[in-house]
C-alpha cells in the first residue's frame, strides 16, 4: 500500500471506511465507496478495505465478486453494451455481441488494452422494436447487424478520441 501513499483517492477511501467500519454489513458500502472513487476494485483496494475492516481479503473479494454491480477490472472510457433481452436475442443480439468481442478482442466484462472501451451485456433496455440494440455510453444503435459493428466502433472512436 505504500506506493499509493501519494494518491489522495486512497486517503479519501480510508476516511470513508473509517466512517463506515462500525456499521453492520460495512463491506458492501465500503466497496460501493471504493468503486465510486476508483471506478473499479483492484486487488490493492480490496486488500485495503479488508485490512481497515479487520476481515480477510478473501471475504471482501467474495462479496465483490458475488454482486454484478462491482467491477473487478479497470473500466474503459466508454461502455459498449449489447442488449440480450428476449426481443434482441431472437433478432440476433448474440451475433452482434460476438462481432463486438471479435472487433475489440475482449470478452463480456472486459476492457480493451487501450482502456477506451469496456464491454457489458445488459438485459432488456426497453426498446424492443429497435432490436437488436447496441449502446455506446447512452447512444443507441438500433437494428444493428454484425457486419456494422466494426464501422460503428471505429467511427465512435474517431469522434471521441
Amino acid at each position: 500500500m505504500e506506493k499509493y501513499c501519494n494518491d489522495s483517492r486512497f486517503k479519501n477511501l480510508e476516511n470513508k471506511i473509517e466512517l463506515l467500519k462500525n456499521i453492520r454489513g460495512a463491506i458492501i458500502p465500503c466497496l460501493q465507496e471504493a468503486q465510486s472513487i476508483f471506478g473499479y476494485l483492484s486487488p490493492e483496494i480490496i486488500d485495503m478495505i479488508a485490512s481497515k475492516l479487520g476481515v480477510s481479503s478473501e471475504k471482501v473479494y467474495g462479496v465483490a465478486s458475488f454482486y454484478s454491480q462491482f467491477k473487478l477490472q479497470k473500466i474503459g472510457k466508454h461502455k459498449v453494451s449489447v442488449c440480450m433481452g428476449t426481443a434482441c436475442y431472437v433478432k440476433g443480439a448474440e451475433d452482434v455481441l460476438n462481432a463486438v468481442k471479435k472487433v475489440l478482442d475482449i470478452e463480456d466484462g472486459e476492457t480493451t488494452t487501450d482502456e477506451f472501451y469496456s464491454l457489458d451485456t445488459v438485459r432488456c433496455v426497453g426498446c424492443c422494436s429497435l432490436a437488436p440494440l447496441m449502446l455506446i455510453d447512452d447512444t443507441l444503435y438500433p437494428k444493428v447487424l454484425p457486419s456494422q459493428v466494426e464501422n460503428i466502433l471505429k467511427e465512435f472512436k474517431e469522434k471521441n478520441s
